[in-house]
């Protein structure tokens, strides 16, 4: 933020004059410099804001920067309740190993002894499947042209600035690695650890669970990711494989149109004035949980098979990660299960990994990454006994995938004044009911009382 710096220095000058020279004229003079600078300030504070503004799109990151600047001071993470040793863990090193236990204690061991179908079965020939991926200089010069050189660097220390400001001599020696690792169906090591940023979510700092841990990778890697994830999604649109509830992670849809399609699809039934049930499901710790072994057999149910599958797996497999608090690092930890958050290539393998979800559901489902939701007309017990009846098949078949609901935070709104209010049951518990209900996906768009409007 810039201004006219001799402003300032006239207003310290007028003040020095009156305070030695009490006079109406000195006073009178200190008070005009004084109003002077005042508007000088605010006038560049104003120029300074708008052109951060402007520059948003290509520089994020100076924005949220100066915004987080404006906030009161706080420390991001912890201090943290550790119940072993009942009290706080306020040392950085320390809260960094706690939550890097925390982290990798949520993964799932996964049963590989009877790894199940998918119910997907890929209906393209040989040559439509997507088993190798050979990548040309011109691809590569292409995301290497598209990086943004304000993100923050991967563990590996290579910044995005200097692959794209030295673009012409990296980009054939990268598409030279890009080609023998997938010929090979082998990546390398720095392209499979991550500094891990714990992200507070709500609620109480001092609580584990409430913080997501958000991966950091090498650029170059991602890079690599980027151009996988692309020949994915081609694969997976002219195949026309996702299904329309998926909202999270696709091309011309949005957590805006995840919304409207829901409140649509409800408000067509109750405008109607027919009683509608909807629940709202939750998984527990979704991305992290998603066991490799299955991933791999749904991958190979929509087509991607061959040195393509290889290589995701060699990506899967072998991970680490450490937790970094204020330049302080716990030790590494191996990576067991999920797919990374903060990864370019997670959010497809996890769109891919739930798109059989509601298979066999009669109820409407709508769909942003794992935040999931049906709803139904319930006029009859016969009604209200088949939405439980589909809840019952998505419970099993988070059994069968070893992905797990989070009962307590499931819940059911009951809609229309004829409304059975039906008691719903997942895992052995009943849900609870709730009048008003916002999610993550669509947070900011969702009405504050969802019930009272569709019922008013």
């Amino acid at each position: 933020m810039c201004f006219d710096v001799g402003m300032c220095f006239d207003k310290k000058v007028s003040f020095k004059k009156w305070k030695s020279n009490p006079s109406a004229i000195n006073r009178k003079e200190h008070k005009h410099c004084q109003i002077k600078c005042k508007n000088v300030k605010r006038k560049a504070k104003k120029d300074f804001e708008e052109q951060l503004a402007k520059n948003s799109q290509r520089n994020n990151k100076m924005f949220f920067k100066y915004i987080r600047s404006r906030k009161p001071a706080k420390n991001p993470v912890g201090p943290l309740d550790d119940r072993a040793i009942k009290g706080a863990i306020k040392n950085d090193k320390a809260i960094a190993e706690k939550l890097n236990d925390f982290f990798a204690s949520v993964f799932t061991a996964e049963d590989i002894r009877e790894i199940p179908k998918s119910v997907l079965s890929f209906v393209g020939g040989e040559s439509e499947e997507l088993s190798r991926i050979e990548v040309s200089l011109e691809e590569v010069l292409e995301q290497i042209e598209k990086l943004n050189v304000n993100k923050s660097l991967g563990p590996d220390g290579i910044h995005p600035r200097v692959l794209k400001e030295l673009k012409w001599e990296i980009a054939e020696l990268l598409s030279v690695v890009c080609n023998l690792s997938f010929k090979s169906a082998s990546v390398p090591n720095d392209w499979k650890v991550a500094n891990v940023t714990p992200i507070f979510k709500k609620a109480l700092e001092a609580i584990f669970g409430n913080y997501r841990p958000v991966s950091l990778t090498s650029v170059p890697g991602k890079l690599v990711e980027t151009i996988v994830k692309n020949k994915i999604v081609k694969h997976v649109e002219e195949h026309n494989l996702l299904d329309k509830s998926q909202h999270g992670f696709c091309k011309g849809k949005s957590c805006l149109t995840n919304l409207l399609e829901f409140f649509e699809g409800v408000n067509k039934h109750a405008d109607k004035g027919d009683p509608v049930d909807i629940v709202y499901l939750d998984f527990q710790k979704a991305f992290d949980k998603v066991p490799h072994q299955r991933l791999l057999c749904k991958l190979h149910g929509h087509g991607i098979r061959g040195k393509v599958l290889s290589w995701i797996e060699n990506w899967l497999k072998d991970r680490k990660q450490r937790v970094g608090i204020n330049g302080k690092f716990s030790d590494w930890r191996g990576v067991t299960s999920g797919v990374p958050q903060g990864s370019v290539l997670g959010p497809i393998l996890f769109n891919l990994f739930i798109n059989d979800l509601e298979k066999g559901v009669s109820s409407e489902v709508v769909k942003f990454a794992d935040d999931t939701k049906l709803f139904r007309i319930v006029k009859t017990e016969a009604d209200c006994e088949g939405l439980q009846e589909d809840l019952t098949k998505l419970s099993d078949w988070a059994t069968k995938w070893q992905m797990k609901f989070n009962v307590d935070k499931c819940k059911v709104m009951h809609i229309g004044k004829n409304n059975p209010n039906y008691t719903y049951s997942m895992m052995g518990g009943n849900l609870a009911t709730t009048n008003q209900e916002r999610s993550w996906s669509y947070r900011g768009y969702f009405p504050e009382n969802f019930h009272t409007m569709c019922s008013g």
